[in-house]
């Protein structure tokens, strides 16, 4: 990547607002408009909350079972990095 005239930004200084801007117009000038509008709904907080939604769809599910269902769509090549407990 050229860096030619671009200048340094000291992200660490921006504000959130002047730091979404700024990577706002690195993805536009990277990815182009099109780019750009795809990427956007695909990186924005949704709507609803979210920790109560899960709570309810894992309320009769035990431990052992929601670990079976990450083994599950594990790729076979990835490490066990966990036990599911033997009760």
């Amino acid at each position: 990547m050229d860096q030619g005239t671009r200048t340094t930004i000291a992200i660490d200084q921006l504000t959130d607002e002047q730091f979404e801007r700024h990577a706002l117009e690195l993805l536009q000038r990277e990815l182009g408009p099109d780019g750009l509008a795809r990427f956007l709904p695909l990186n924005r907080a949704g709507a609803g909350d979210y920790t109560r939604d899960r709570e309810q769809w894992q309320k009769d599910l035990t431990i052992d079972q929601i670990l079976e269902s990450i083994r599950q769509r594990r790729p076979s090549d990835q490490p066990r990095r966990w036990r599911a407990s033997k009760r």
